[in-house]
């Protein structure tokens, strides 16, 4: 499932992060990749042990929590806490694969990556290239989103970031373990559970909500993974 989620963030939230991220020290970011990785990757990233970049992520994760599209999509065990990038002046990450299992920094705790998710913290227009582009059976899917705007997609997935030829752009980005593993099934449990509250908008609660909500726990309850 790829999703776009409006309005995670603020434009005085942008802003805020904006301002802190702009005057920060950045470092290659192939430090934090394996070997095949460092071969496609050509960025800088926030080091994830600065106090600055646990004080910026806690807003970012703060504002997942008060997201219901985030929660309903994800169905998050856990999120890692988000990271930040940079791409200028020709910077780019080849096509690629996120690692199955992250170590989350300062817990001793791994993570399994079921859902990837990038968070734009810069304007379309203030950069040229630059796109996430998640490919799939289906082909190739650039998306370039405004500020403060989300896309979620399979970790699954192959991926990749087109050069920046003009700008600079900067975006959160983090993974986060599923209740469910499956991604077909999480795909479903949104998709009704998306319906049932367009129902219940449109008609009010009835027996026939109520039904289709048991059958959404249920399916939960049978598949979830704690």
């Amino acid at each position: 499932m790829l999703l776009h989620i409006p309005r995670v963030l603020t434009a005085e939230q942008v802003a805020l992060l904006r301002t802190r991220l702009d005057a920060a020290d950045w470092t290659d970011g192939r430090a934090t990749v394996g070997s095949q990785g460092a071969r496609v990757k050509r960025n800088r990233q926030l080091p994830e042990h600065q106090p600055q970049a646990k004080e910026l992520g806690g807003i970012v994760t703060a504002a997942l929590a008060a997201n219901p599209t985030f929660f309903a999509a994800a169905l998050p065990a856990r999120t890692m806490p988000p990271l930040f990038n940079r791409y200028e002046s020709g910077e780019e990450y080849g096509v690629h694969i996120d690692g199955a299992v992250r170590m989350v920094a300062d817990t001793g705790h791994q993570l399994r990556t079921d859902v990837s998710s990038t968070l734009f913290l810069s304007e379309p227009d203030d950069y040229e290239g630059g796109e996430l582009v998640v490919h799939d059976t289906y082909g190739a899917h650039e998306v370039k989103l405004p500020a403060g705007d989300l896309i979620l997609y399979p970790s699954t997935s192959r991926h990749e970031v087109t050069a920046v030829t003009r700008g600079c752009r900067v975006s959160a980005f983090f993974w986060t373990q599923s209740m469910i593993r499956d991604d077909h099934r999480r795909g479903m449990l949104f998709e009704l559970d998306q319906a049932i509250h367009a129902l219940r908008r449109r008609h009010g609660d009835s027996e026939e909500t109520v039904v289709l909500a048991g059958h959404y726990h249920n399916l939960l309850r049978l598949w979830a993974e704690t």
